[in-house]
């Protein structure tokens, strides 16, 4: 299939990334790409969405760019008035920012707690604060944001703020969800596990494994039933069906991307 987003415009925030490789950003600007959305990429970098644009460009011109900071009330709104300006509406809101630290209640400092909601949950809900209204106007709208499974269960590391937020994203979804339904939009969470992108090798090998790559994809691939991490892409194409027509009636409802990893009762 192609052209499932044909026409429709595509804000996606986080659209950067850390590394060669399939973030899931990089991915879902990709993916969205090549099935005919017209984009708007957002980070906090914009050197980041470098090969992010090199990629999209290679199916699609209908790229614009900007430098948001989504924990700012005044950038997040710049960004949106950016993606009006450009195109006129938006037809799809997807929620990609976010990042984890490590510690329990007692380890981790209260400014890094509040950093971590700050960038996880305050970020989504700044854009959905500044969006909704205008897909509101429109009677359409999809909107997909991204959690974690550090956000349902124990995945292995001790990152509260993280998991804390992560949870609330998914709550923040279904709430909002309802409360919009009958205004023609959509609201689902895309849940990721243990994903092979290049923030593992940036940042999370040096936080967890001393540096040590294969030592930390080796911990992680043990909890994967079906044995092997999937990458960046794998987040795009359940974020592509939530976005696209095709998802048409579902909404207030969760996608686990993390090879079985959550049914494990081992």
């Amino acid at each position: 299939m192609t052209g499932r987003l044909q026409g429709k415009v595509a804000l996606i925030t986080g659209a950067g990334c850390v590394g060669p490789g399939w973030g899931n950003g990089r991915a879902t600007a990709v993916r969205f790409a090549q099935e005919g959305a017209k984009l708007l990429l957002a980070d906090i970098n914009r050197q980041a969405m470098e090969e992010t644009v090199a990629r999209c460009r290679e199916v699609t011109e209908d790229i614009a760019i900007t430098d948001c900071d989504v924990t700012d009330n005044a950038s997040v709104a710049a960004m949106v008035e950016a993606c009006m300006k450009a195109y006129g509406r938006i037809d799809i809101l997807v929620n990609n920012v976010g990042g984890s630290a490590a510690g329990g209640p007692v380890e981790m400092a209260e400014e890094v707690f509040d950093k971590q909601l700050d960038y996880n949950l305050k970020s989504v809900f700044l854009t959905c604060k500044h969006v909704l209204p205008i897909m509101e106007r429109q009677q359409s709208g999809a909107i997909v944001n991204l959690a974690s499974t550090s956000g349902t269960r124990w995945t292995g590391s001790t990152q509260i703020g993280y998991a804390t937020s992560k949870a609330a994203v998914i709550q923040f979804s279904r709430v909002t969800a309802v409360q919009y339904a009958k205004k023609g939009i959509r609201i689902n969470t895309v849940i990721p596990g243990q994903l092979h992108t290049p923030m593992v090798e940036v940042r999370l090998a040096k936080q967890r494994t001393g540096g040590d790559i294969d030592k930390l994809l080796e911990t992680r691939v043990k909890r994967i039933p079906l044995g092997f991490m999937g990458d960046g892409r794998d987040t795009a194409n359940a974020a592509l069906f939530l976005a696209s027509d095709e998802a048409r009636f579902v909404t207030g409802t969760e996608i686990l991307v993390d090879g079985g990893m959550s049914v494990r009762c081992d």
